[in-house]
């Protein structure tokens, strides 16, 4: 936020965002074949897979068939990854009023327009095909239509329109604990919608972490992200009020997974829920640290620590499942 301040705090620069890569690289691809790997987002892919497999663990109360992981990994990452392009073609005005992604494969003319489309529908049609074959046609709906609601909820309307746009718009990145399960189960429960919320609600102060150092961008391009568009605080407060939610979330899990039965028996215990509590009062602690004390440095490791936050946890999961 360059050229502000938030009260008598001047809000420093900073050159590198942690993981900063997941929303959006300053360096362009040198070969088509780099551009065509940028267009998916590969880093965004990487979490968003983080919570598919212990999803899958949980869902099958030990480890699940090695090759139904994969193929639900690949079939995942395909869907995202054409997601990721389109959001790319119908956004390619505004990245290129963006610091941040002035330097997309679309922005920089190394891949047409044309191209990106006829690759992201290639990546949907075989994800589809990859998930039905492999695991169910349920899963493959469900990792469809997260590539449905993120194009055309999110990019095509929300995101240019209001300001709530990420906390309605994310909710597609919290489907691929969806697909983890139904990968499984070949049908839904209680357990998996609650692993949905979860992510549901931590989007939002993850993302807005990132958007406070960026406001001037959104602003630059006219885009209503909650950070360029309120004050501050007034931003930070939402932050804090979601990472509520998601640590309530993420504590229901346990009596949710006991209830529904999960695996012929209580899967969850002491290793998931004291992480969960650890983890979710240090991401309260350091939002509303930020708070206090605004600066682009410290929204940064909020952002960093956001990811942190989301790989240990369902790590933890894991481990709480198979130990």
């Amino acid at each position: 936020m360059r050229g502000m301040s938030v009260g008598s705090r001047p809000l420093v620069p900073s050159r590198l965002a942690p993981g900063g890569v997941a929303h959006g690289s300053r360096r362009a691809p040198t070969t088509r074949f780099g551009a065509f790997v940028a267009l998916t987002k590969p880093r965004i892919i990487e979490l968003l897979l983080i919570t598919t497999v212990p999803t899958m663990v949980l869902a099958e109360g030990g480890w699940p068939s090695t090759w139904l992981v994969l193929v639900t990994l690949v079939g995942g990452s395909l869907a995202a990854g054409g997601a990721n392009a389109i959001n790319m073609v119908i956004d390619r005005d505004i990245d290129a009023l963006m610091e941040r992604t002035r330097n997309r494969p679309l922005v920089t003319g190394v891949i047409q327009p044309r191209e990106a489309m006829v690759f992201a529908v290639s990546l949907e049609v075989l994800a589809l095909v990859v998930l039905w074959i492999g695991a169910n046609l349920l899963a493959g709906l469900l990792a469809i239509s997260a590539t449905a609601f993120y194009v055309g909820v999110y990019s095509l309307w929300l995101k240019r329109t209001s300001r709530q746009n990420i906390v309605i718009g994310g909710a597609a990145g919290a489907v691929p604990v969806l697909v983890g399960w139904a990968a499984i189960h070949d049908s839904l429960a209680w357990t998996p919608v609650v692993l949905f919320a979860a992510i549901f609600f931590w989007t939002p102060p993850h993302f807005w972490a990132l958007a406070l150092r960026y406001a001037d961008d959104y602003r630059a391009a006219d885009v209503p992200m909650l950070p360029a568009v309120v004050p501050f605080d007034r931003a930070v407060r939402q932050m804090v009020g979601h990472t509520i939610a998601l640590v309530a979330m993420t504590l229901l899990l346990v009596p949710v997974a006991r209830w529904e039965g999960v695996a012929s028996g209580p899967r969850l215990g002491w290793i998931y829920l004291l992480s969960a509590v650890a983890l979710g009062l240090a991401f309260l602690a350091a939002t509303i640290l930020l708070g206090r004390r605004p600066s682009d440095r410290l929204s940064m490791q909020v952002f960093g620590f956001s990811i942190t936050y989301v790989t240990v946890l369902f790590g933890a999961l894991t481990l709480d499942v198979l130990i």
